[in-house]
């Protein structure tokens, strides 16, 4: 295999790729298909299940074992990416985590109430292989890319792997809607679940198949080869400790991270929840009414993402990354507000369309930013994981908060009313990331 060179538009294009195969897991898994297949699992009149001896509602559910994956990611993080860090080969983790989710994924093929927990541990593994797989996939940012290359290589990423993960739902909404032109046979009801069930395993091919390419260009690491001893496990930990103490004397790092912590709380519970919300909160007239619609707004975000990571991506080299990210966070405020009065399918497709236009901003950037921001090191594993690290205890912190105030008020509107408070916390403290750097903010 030929070693390509840093910047090399190949190595840039193969990094990027693997946008393009994990991201029919976001659409498909976390934001489509399966959030219609698990509310359709439940009657009308019952939305609770028992789980581990309590009653819970069955979106507060989703709410607290996505919470509960993340913090087995965040402690797990730190001490595979010590390990990759130690052993010179972050691409062997990379790929680890990718296995681990395409298997969850199609595992869940036999999704059911009536095996709630083995169900449950498949979602489990299909949430903690794409999470767990983006530590080592962001961490290879700055190995592959200058700088300068670096807006621009994280958009196109996002914007390909949202252009790859329409291609694959079309297909699976055909099965769905369809399920006759593809020989799946029985009720509408039982054709359409049937085939939503087989539209995981085409997720999880899909992301095994199409990884290879990515995995087969990206170099190892910037390490030699040594063997993995018992000390080595709690390297990550130590690696985190040495980053945690290295931003006491990087203000700029310091301070984006405190506000990137607080937005992205918001952003990804909002991102995770958006069609449990609106497959409960919206007044539809029927059912069929409510499956199309929820698919309708699902592409018109990913649609409009594409729109949104590029023009985000411009506007932070005209105005700066720190001013951009303000006001897309300012943006993320309105959201929050008009969907505690949004009722109708009209103003759900419209709140739509502005969550895409951000969605896609808001990760691209943050995540350019941070690697532009990093001081020069070859330990990019380290920081990628304290980045990782961070964003995921936000995560864990607003899905429980999410799921609490779901659980406790009985609406979904309440837990994201209170969301709009972590956005206006967010830009206060971007307001604070000092201006004298050296990347134009």
């Amino acid at each position: 295999m030929v070693i390509l060179k840093k910047g090399s538009k190949k190595l840039l294009n193969a990094w990027a790729f693997y946008d393009w195969a994990n991201s029919v897991y976001t659409l498909t898994i976390a934001s489509t298909i399966f959030p219609i297949f698990y509310s359709a699992l439940f009657l009308d009149n019952v939305r609770s299940i028992h789980f581990f001896g309590f009653e819970v509602k069955n979106t507060a559910l989703i709410s607290f074992v996505t919470a509960f994956t993340f913090f087995v990611i965040t402690i797990l993080s730190p001490i595979l990416s010590g390990i990759a860090d130690y052993i010179g080969n972050k691409k062997l983790f990379l790929k680890f985590f990718c296995y681990i989710g395409s298997i969850g994924c199609i595992g869940m093929y036999w999704f059911s109430l009536e095996h709630i927990y083995v169900s449950m541990f498949f979602y489990f593994c299909g949430l903690l292989g794409y999470w767990g797989s983006l530590v080592f996939y962001n961490s290879y940012l700055p190995d592959i890319a200058y700088s300068e290359q670096q807006d621009a290589i994280s958009a196109k990423g996002f914007s390909i792997g949202y252009i790859g993960s329409v291609i694959l739902l079309i297909f699976n909404l055909a099965m769905v809607m369809k399920p006759n032109w593809f020989g799946i046979q029985g009720t509408e009801q039982e054709a359409a679940m049937f085939a939503m069930r087989v539209s995981f395993i085409t997720v999880g091919v899909w992301w095994l198949l199409f990884a290879q390419y990515t995995f087969y260009h990206l170099p190892k690491g910037n390490s030699q080869e040594k063997k993995v001893i018992k000390h080595v496990l709690l390297n990550g930990f130590k690696e985190l400790n040495s980053v945690w103490l290295q931003l006491k004397d990087d203000l700029k790092l310091k301070r984006f991270l405190n506000a990137f912590f607080v937005y992205s709380m918001a952003v990804q519970t909002i991102m995770l929840m958006a069609v449990y919300f609106g497959e409960e909160e919206i007044s539809w007239s029927n059912s069929n009414e409510k499956t199309m619609g929820l698919i309708i707004s699902i592409l018109v975000i990913q649609l409009v993402a594409i729109l949104g990571a590029n023009i985000t991506a411009n506007a932070s080299t005209k105005y700066g990354n720190i001013k951009t990210l303000i006001g897309v966070n300012v943006i993320w405020m309105f959201i929050c507000v008009f969907a505690y009065f949004v009722k109708t399918p009209i103003e759900f497709y419209f709140t739509a369309a502005i969550v895409g236009f951000v969605m896609g901003g808001v990760q691209a950037l943050s995540r350019s930013t941070y690697s532009k921001f990093l001081p020069k090191t070859d330990d990019t594993t380290s920081y990628f994981s304290f980045y990782d690290v961070t964003e995921k205890v936000g995560i864990i912190i607003g899905m429980l908060i999410y799921g609490a105030v779901d659980q406790i008020t009985g609406t979904m509107r309440n837990a994201i009313l209170f969301l709009f408070v972590f956005f206006l916390l967010g830009i206060i403290l971007l307001f604070r990331v000092p201006k004298n750097i050296s990347v134009k903010n």
